[in-house]
């Protein structure tokens, strides 16, 4: 597979994972999603997951299997967040390394191509899903409002223009969804 095709998303959130809703994951045939932690579901630095997340979370696993894959090795971030959302998960994954990934949709029983890879980064959660041949969504990184005002996310927008450069024009292959 081309490097612009593995760098690719299948679909791209205008906004962070809460503007996925269960009628995009029902368009799309999914059954099964694989979710990034860290900026993905939490801001990095904050160990406690949003009244909004938990919401979001409730209302997504009415209609979705949903496992936590994350490259970060703190068990007691990673396991925590997942504990609070009472959600299985894999740490130390080394995406886009495909072993955890595989671990999760083993233990999901569920076909690949029924399952999201859901990540806000595009050389380790696009990458990783892409290369098992999952449905990809990128969304846009949840950051502490702390934070925002002193990053620009300077490694997502290398990504960006690497993707770019390498062919991938990083705008959706399926639909793109805005915020209301």
């Amino acid at each position: 597979m081309a490097w612009n095709n593995l760098l690719q998303p299948d679909l791209i959130l205008a906004g962070s994972i809460l503007t996925l809703t269960p009628d995009i994951i029902q368009q799309y045939g999914l059954k099964g999603l694989v979710l990034d932690v860290d900026e993905t579901l939490v801001p990095m630095k904050v160990g406690a997951v949003s009244p909004e997340l938990r919401e979001w979370v409730e209302q997504i696993r009415a209609h979705t299997v949903l496992w936590l894959v994350s490259n970060n090795l703190s068990e007691m971030r990673i396991g925590g967040i997942a504990r609070s959302l009472n959600l299985p998960y894999y740490l130390g994954a080394v995406k886009p390394s495909r072993r955890k990934i595989r671990a999760a949709l083993r233990a999901m029983n569920l076909p690949v191509h029924q399952v999201g890879m859901v990540g806000d980064r595009l050389f380790t959660d696009v990458l990783a899903g892409n290369r098992l041949g999952m449905f990809t969504i990128l969304v846009e990184p949840m950051i502490h409002p702390d934070v925002e005002l002193l990053r620009t996310h300077p490694v997502r927008n290398f990504e960006v223009w690497v993707s770019e450069a390498l062919g991938a024009s990083i705008s959706p292959k399926y639909t793109k969804i805005r915020k209301h």
